[in-house]
């Protein structure tokens, strides 16, 4: 997987062709997710040098982060590994800049096109990321929606992976809570990567039907619910996300959070799942709603190294994407 070739100029597609978007799980086959993941934890553990014979494969590259919802974990994770790659970032917050000014997404991407060699946008519309791709030269990556957040299911799966072993065909999660975007991408990953996934939400909260749809005909075990007790009975992992997102503070609140209340990652909960069972959460928590302190802080918990993956899930990314 050396790199032989020169460091390509600004706006050319490493491939010299189409340029490689990472936009959800359900765009990219599973056996090149999982050679992303592949990627991800032999860089993690042996670097750059080692894994792609140059400690600095992405010397020379630019990669612009636009973010139009703030973030801790997608802002750092991805600075830090651009940069452990041997690339320079670019951060833009819409606030600061023509996007917050009327300028459109076709026009931003084709200026920026010219000017970086990758983009990672984290955004609310799915359609302000679909007009970006439409219009860049340079690949994309989904740094968050309101319906997907691939990025973090690639470390979620590589964690899930590190405690459970590679192969997962035999390993059973549940989801308890809101069925957001990003129980839609674990539905997805259900299916590209083999586990049977248990969905506890609540009726008017539930994943998008035409995503557990999709899933389904893919060949995924998808369970759907609305008793945490029960689908929670026995699985390798138990996940979950904040009952509501941000942006979201002004709508229904506590009408959301009425309807969420048992759905909450509790000890009780956990002594359901297996006695080995994992306690994921792609974070940030709200410590005492979706999950109790006893259950974050407690020995099941893997959000930290979960955290963690992040930055090295991200790195397969950006080396698929970039072609180093």
């Amino acid at each position: 997987m050396t790199m032989t070739s020169p460091t390509p100029a600004a706006g050319v597609p490493p491939s010299g062709g189409l340029p490689r978007h990472f936009l959800d799980l359900d765009q990219v086959e599973g056996e090149t997710l999982t050679g992303i993941l592949d990627l991800s934890r032999r860089l993690k553990a042996g670097g750059a040098e080692t894994v792609l014979g140059r400690a600095r494969p992405l010397e020379g590259r630019v990669l612009a982060l636009i973010f139009e919802k703030n973030s801790t974990r997608t802002r750092v994770s991805f600075e830090v590994a651009m940069r452990q790659l041997g690339g320079d970032v670019l951060v833009m917050d819409a606030s600061t800049s023509q996007i917050d000014r009327g300028e459109t997404m076709a026009d931003t991407a084709r200026v920026l096109s010219r000017y970086v060699d990758a983009i990672m946008f984290r955004t609310r519309e799915p359609e302000r990321l679909a007009e970006m791709v439409a219009h860049a030269t340079v690949p994309v990556i989904n740094g968050l929606t309101d319906v997907a957040h691939p990025c973090q299911l690639m470390a979620d799966v590589m964690t899930l992976q590190e405690h459970k072993g590679d192969d997962l065909s035999r390993r059973v999660v549940a989801w308890s809570g809101d069925g957001n975007n990003v129980a839609n991408t674990w539905v997805k990953a259900a299916a590209r990567f083999g586990f049977e996934l248990r969905l506890a939400c609540p009726e008017e909260l539930r994943v998008d039907p035409d995503v557990v749809g999709w899933a389904r005909a893919s060949g995924a075990r998808v369970v759907e619910g609305t008793d945490p007790e029960a689908l929670v009975d026995g699985v390798d992992c138990v996940v979950t996300d904040t009952w509501v997102s941000m942006g979201d503070e002004e709508r229904e609140v506590a009408n959301r959070h009425n309807l969420l209340r048992r759905y909450q990652v509790n000890e009780a909960l956990m002594a359901r799942a297996a006695p080995d069972a994992l306690f994921m959460h792609c974070l940030p928590a709200h410590r005492g709603e979706e999950v109790t302190d006893a259950v974050i802080d407690g020995p099941r918990s893997a959000v930290w190294d979960e955290a963690e993956n992040r930055l090295h899930a991200q790195k397969g990314i950006l080396a698929w994407c970039l072609g180093a």
